[in-house]
């Protein structure tokens, strides 16, 4: 498995800059093809007017939007042309996640931002939240102040579900690629220590099945600390630059049941993230 195409997710009046450097170098490594994509809608005022005074109140949004667009793919093409390689731009005046969900048909992965409160605008965002959960490809989330692709060490983080187990799949080309990997599960509460070591050696050796050399490590129990903040320490440790792991719960909770892992990664960690569903 490889990557042949990296997606790159990017938003109007939002740092463009460290995402499309990520998706650049990951579209190299990779000798792919390297797909910009963004979309943005009017949003409407909140008083109400019709007719012509209405229209000359869209006009000019309508005409603003473009033009960010254009300054945009121009960003774009100027952050890849130096890089060779094929690219290409879509774009539209649509609601962003919904675009960017139907074009995500012809990518094997997708670059995106994190998610903030000073950026959460459904007219002029795709939310990473609303990628992971309905994209059916990895996401590689890249916080605001990333500008490289960091593979020297990274921390897979390992739970017993799906997601976790597609979440390692997804990441085996960059796995392959890292200088070191760090398979990580956190005990549950009830969880018997060595029972938890035996299946994260499991994953381990399927690891060095696929050409990856990592290490099988299980935390002690750490009282009240969160499993995101166990996992972060644990990156911290090991200098990880990219943190692998399976995003859960359902799209019509996810504000209510993202679990807290992938909702840490999603919207605060200063670190790169690989998240699949």
């Amino acid at each position: 498995m490889t990557y042949a195409t990296v997606m790159v997710s990017l938003a109007l009046d939002q740092p463009d800059n460290g995402r499309l450097q990520v998706a650049g170098e990951l579209a190299e490594r990779f000798e792919a093809a390297i797909v910009g994509v963004t979309a943005a809608q009017f949003a409407p005022p909140l008083y109400f007017a019709d007719g012509a005074k209405a229209q000359g109140l869209i006009d000019p949004e309508h005409a603003s939007i473009r033009k960010r667009l254009a300054d945009l793919e121009a960003q774009f093409h100027a952050a890849t042309r130096a890089r060779g390689g094929h690219a290409q731009w879509r774009s539209t005046m649509d609601f962003p996640t919904r675009f960017v969900l139907a074009q995500v048909r012809c990518a094997d992965i997708v670059v995106s931002g994190g998610h903030s409160p000073a950026f959460s605008n459904a007219f002029s965002l795709a939310s990473p939240k609303d990628l992971v959960m309905q994209a059916g490809r990895p996401l590689l989330v890249v916080p605001e102040r990333v500008n490289w692709l960091d593979l020297r060490s990274v921390l897979v983080a390992r739970k017993d579900t799906p997601e976790a187990r597609r979440a390692m799949a997804d990441a085996l080309p960059m796995l392959r690629k890292a200088r070191d990997v760090v398979v990580v599960e956190i005990p549950e509460r009830d969880d018997d220590r060595p029972a938890v070591m035996d299946r994260v050696s499991d994953v381990a050796v399927w690891l060095a099945r696929h050409g990856v050399t990592a290490t099988a490590r299980v935390p002690e129990a750490a009282g009240n600390e969160t499993a995101a903040l166990q996992l972060e320490t644990i990156a911290g440790d090991i200098g990880a630059g990219l943190i692998v792991a399976g995003a859960y719960g359902h799209s019509h909770f996810r504000e209510l049941i993202l679990a807290a892992v992938t909702r840490y990664l999603v919207t605060q960690s200063a670190r790169r993230g690989l998240l699949s569903h």
